[in-house]
């Protein structure tokens, strides 16, 4: 990635836009069959970014028909993986040569920082596609240990019609997560961006249409969840949803595939997720920039967000004064600014649930924050619990909110970390690393992180324990494997005659 720009440099860049608005089906643009269109708007400003095409069952079961025409006569399914691999390639190449677009895209539509768009998203977008690119010719069938008169060979093959449900809060990452594995399997896919977030999905199918993949394998949908997320969870001629976003709506998923044809789902929810710092920890500064990053990184609108800090009552006055000066450098402001950290909630409908944790009597008298800037804007906020009860230590925030509970010992903090319905990361830090390790042995989370925040890479398996999800795994290997039927083919070599083979 280039240098980042000056704020009039990007509001220039955005000024110029030229946003796609309409659903991609089968290769082409084309308007929502109703000829309905909603508005996408730019939370930091309230001002009309677009008027997106609002599709609904009609749409769901076009992209449907024409990506199971596409997997079923093989124009992608068939290719041989150095072909798939060679065309996702042409795709990267391509979100490079426009990163820069893309990346005021994606901050006028989201509310992220353009610091992050610029540096976190659109490089680690293009580097996971890429990684699932360079995967596919290396991913190897199996031969299972039969006998002498049988051969059993253990092959992987696409699924199918794979509907892809994305959040909005890391709308071309989470794409990427998806379509990277999904597309390198050789499936079919119809994607549903999240209604607040649907420009650079729309943008990456027309770039993937460039590049090479064939019309009716990569759809885009944009609408609301009633309108295209539940057709697409019932229609029984889907093999699969994976799905990110909230518990609440990936509930609605199981019930959709219960009452359709029982397709395949995987789901990544939310989280609670708690960072320990244990009495021995090293270099407390250290572990408040991580601590800061994780609880105020993409405006706390992560499903790993650091949001218990569960901390030892030895350290609790030194680590508490260092996360305070750090998170004063995390300025809040215009989004299209680089040097701002924080930028603008999603939408003034999640604006206003945010606010209502800060109203909470808990939050009263917060260690820092607890402000608000129009209709968009959350300061930092640092709140001090007296117990891991009450919504600001079990429910999801999903905002800039970080709930601090003092804890005696590493029993009694592990014990706290665990006592939530959710599971999806969790990190400690200690400088003993058996005391450490055995903490990570212990958190319920499908990721632990010892001395650092963080979500492991492309390369480790992303998912979670309890209500964060189930059915599969996002990065590494294990995401081809949700992608993926495994079929045995049992072969018999044995003479008719029961006699041996010349």
């Amino acid at each position: 990635m280039s240098e980042l720009l000056t704020r009039d440099e990007y509001a220039a860049i955005a000024a110029a836009l030229d946003c796609p608005t309409q659903a991609f089906i089968d290769g082409a643009f084309r308007p929502a069959k109703s000829g309905a269109t909603f508005e996408s708007i730019n939370p930091a400003t309230g001002d009309v970014v677009a008027n997106v095409a609002a599709c609904g069952e009609a749409d769901v079961d076009l992209a449907v028909h024409k990506a199971r025409e596409a997997f079923d006569d093989g124009r992608w399914s068939r290719q041989t993986p150095g072909e798939r691999k060679d065309v996702l390639i042409r795709l990267c190449k391509l979100i490079t040569r426009n990163a820069r677009e893309l990346a005021v895209m994606e901050s006028i539509d989201s509310g992220k920082t353009i610091f992050d768009c610029e540096t976190v998203d659109i490089p680690e977008t293009i580097h996971c596609l890429k990684w699932h690119a360079e995967a596919i010719d290396k991913i190897y069938d199996q031969v299972a240990p039969a006998s002498d008169s049988h051969i059993a060979v253990i092959v992987r093959e696409p699924v199918g019609v794979v509907g892809l449900v994305l959040p909005w809060n890391f709308p071309l990452l989470m794409l990427a997560w998806k379509i990277g594995p999904a597309l390198a399997a050789g499936n079919c896919v119809v994607v549903k961006p999240a209604e607040e977030t649907s420009l650079t999905a729309l943008r990456i199918a027309e770039l993937a249409h460039e590049a090479g993949v064939p019309r009716g394998v990569l759809n885009v949908v944009p609408g609301g969840g009633a309108e295209v997320g539940e057709p697409l969870g019932r229609h029984v001629d889907v093999d699969m949803v994976s799905f990110t976003g909230s518990t609440e709506t990936g509930r609605r998923f199981l019930h959709y595939a219960a009452d359709s044809n029982l397709k395949e789902i995987v789901l990544e929810m939310g989280g609670k997720n708690p960072c320990i710092v244990l009495d021995d920890a090293e270099n407390l500064d250290r572990v408040a920039a991580h601590v800061v990053n994780g609880a105020f990184w993409n405006m706390g609108e992560n499903c790993s967000a650091t949001s218990r800090l569960i901390v030892h009552e030895k350290c609790r006055d030194g680590l508490l004064k260092r996360i305070v000066a750090h998170a004063r450098e995390w300025t809040m402001g215009d989004p299209l600014d680089p040097a701002n950290r924080v930028g603008a909630l999603v939408s003034r409908t999640h604006f206003d649930k945010v606010c209502t944790y800060l109203s909470d009597k808990a939050a009263a008298d917060p260690v820092l924050g607890g402000n608000t800037a129009g209709q968009a804007f959350v300061e930092p906020t640092i709140v001090e619990l007296d117990s891991n009860d009450g919504r600001l230590a079990r429910e999801e925030i999903f905002g800039p909110v970080l709930s601090m509970i003092t804890v005696k010992g590493i029993d009694e903090a592990v014990s706290t970390a665990n006592d939530t319905g959710y599971g999806l990361t969790a990190s400690i830090f200690s400088a003993n690393g058996k005391r450490a390790l055995r903490a990570a042995r212990a958190l319920q989370a499908g990721t632990v992180t010892v001395n650092c925040f963080g979500e492991g890479d492309i390369s480790t398996p992303f998912g979670g324990y309890k209500q964060s999800g189930f059915g599969g795994r996002d990065n590494g290997l294990q995401a081809h494997d949700q992608y993926t039927n495994i079929k045995t083919i049992w072969i018999d070599l044995s003479d008719d005659d029961d006699e041996a083979v010349d």
